[in-house]
């Protein structure tokens, strides 16, 4: 056996123990995490500046530097982070549901962890932390890879994590474990009689690698190809701030808005003054052959209109209806995060009925798009799956439910036969 099957194996018996933990212990738990991050902040940022300074070094691209920072700013993040999870209702062990079969006979689906979760994730170290907490709280174990340039405060945080947890109770041994190779994942990946559930955060090549390597089941999105449609009846300012914010706010992330879509009767008045303001950022514009005959900016190509930038780039499409917006963003959109600006109630329900996405908003910026946000406690990523859990995943996303029947020596063959017993089937909850 491995060092990856017997972390795997460890993980799965400390899985089956935090099913027994307390909400108080787990708790706890979280609050020593936070306690120790304080502790260690210097060891923590001294580890996150070596590996920043490496992939200066390394040439690595300014947003990617960004994304790998873990300052004492982010530390206080993470630490506030977890004291509000802390607050959050436990997700494990609540009844959603609860049916008499028959009189004596009562049938509830109760909330349960999954059990070990692998997450893959590139550059963030906060990741680390969050994922982590989450986990814990909902009573899984996790696997965590992180990115190789971040390889020093994944190994500072996870062991911060570990000690903390282990040293309040021996039943947390093994529940974080951090895997530090590329191969690692591969082997990682083969483990579907050891792992649950994998969750990857990072590139859509990541994530379609990962789809395509494994049998184990995998929450995530492999694009973030947001919109924002700015419709006839829209009030302009509104749309100036809220696409403003949706692209700039911060361009480097899954939920930043990606094409702009302007009806053709704001277009005049709206495209011009929105590309001089992006333009004064920084914003690099890319235009179908309307949008460029009113403003300045680049020709957007069919790829354009498919493409994460991630970055300072925004494609524009002027559009004459509703449905045209609609249609194309149920086209090209990675039905992560898209939103409609208008005045129009009915326009406003239209489209969130019909566009096709895990989130979609009505005069707000898709930057919302965010589990802290949404108040779930932080997320552990953002799915576009159609199963389990969609939108950004928090909380009661890393859990599953079982059923669980009460009787008082029912048999089956009661209900069979010409002198059956007939259930009852009342819906108490």
């Amino acid at each position: 056996m491995d060092a990856v099957e017997t972390a795997a194996r460890n993980a799965k018996d400390a899985s089956y123990r935090l099913q027994s933990l307390t909400q108080a212990v787990r708790n706890e738990a979280l609050q020593e995490i936070a306690a120790a991050l304080l502790e260690h902040a210097d060891e923590i940022v001294n580890a996150n500046r070596a590996d920043t300074d490496e992939a200066e070094k390394a040439g690595l691209s300014k947003v990617m530097v960004k994304r790998l920072g873990y300052d004492r700013s982010k530390i206080k993040e993470s630490v506030d982070s977890l004291r509000s999870l802390i607050k959050q209702e436990d997700p494990i062990g609540r009844v959603v549901a609860r049916t008499e079969l028959d009189s004596g006979l009562m049938l509830e689906r109760v909330t349960c962890p999954i059990g070990v979760i692998g997450v893959i994730f590139e550059a963030r170290p906060e990741a680390l932390v969050q994922i982590s907490a989450l986990c814990l709280k909902s009573g899984n174990a996790v696997m965590l890879k992180g990115g190789s340039e971040a390889h020093r405060t994944n190994e500072i945080l996870s062991k911060v994590i570990l000690k903390a947890i282990t040293d309040l109770d021996e039943r947390f041994s093994s529940a974080v474990q951090l895997l530090s190779t590329r191969e690692e994942i591969n082997r990682l990946l083969a483990l579907d009689q050891h792992v649950d559930l994998i969750i990857p955060r990072g590139s859509n090549q990541l994530v379609r690698f990962i789809k395509e390597h494994t049998k184990i089941p995998v929450l995530g999105h492999a694009d973030g190809i947001c919109h924002t449609y700015v419709d006839g009846s829209a009030d302009l300012d509104m749309a100036a701030r809220v696409c403003f914010d949706a692209k700039v706010q911060y361009p480097a992330v899954c939920n930043a808005m990606e094409t702009l879509l302007v009806h053709e009767n704001v277009a005049l008045t709206f495209i011009p003054a929105m590309a001089e303001r992006f333009h004064q950022a920084g914003v690099e514009l890319r235009g179908d052959e309307g949008a460029r005959s009113i403003a300045e900016m680049k020709e957007a190509t069919e790829e354009d209109w498919g493409t994460e930038y991630d970055d300072l780039v925004l494609s524009v499409k002027i559009v004459s209806s509703l449905d045209e917006a609609v249609e194309h963003i149920n086209r090209y959109s990675s039905h992560h995060s898209d939103a409609i600006i208008t005045s129009d109630e009915r326009a406003a329900q239209r489209f969130m009925d019909e566009v096709d996405s895990s989130s979609v908003m009505w005069n707000c910026s898709t930057r919302f798009a965010d589990g802290f946000r949404y108040g779930l406690g932080a997320e552990v990523g953002i799915s576009t799956n159609k199963t389990h859990a969609r939108g950004p995943v928090g909380l009661e996303g890393l859990t599953i439910y079982k059923y669980r029947l009460m009787g008082s020596g029912h048999i089956v063959a009661d209900y069979a036969g010409d002198n059956a017993r007939e259930f009852t089937h009342r819906k108490l909850l």
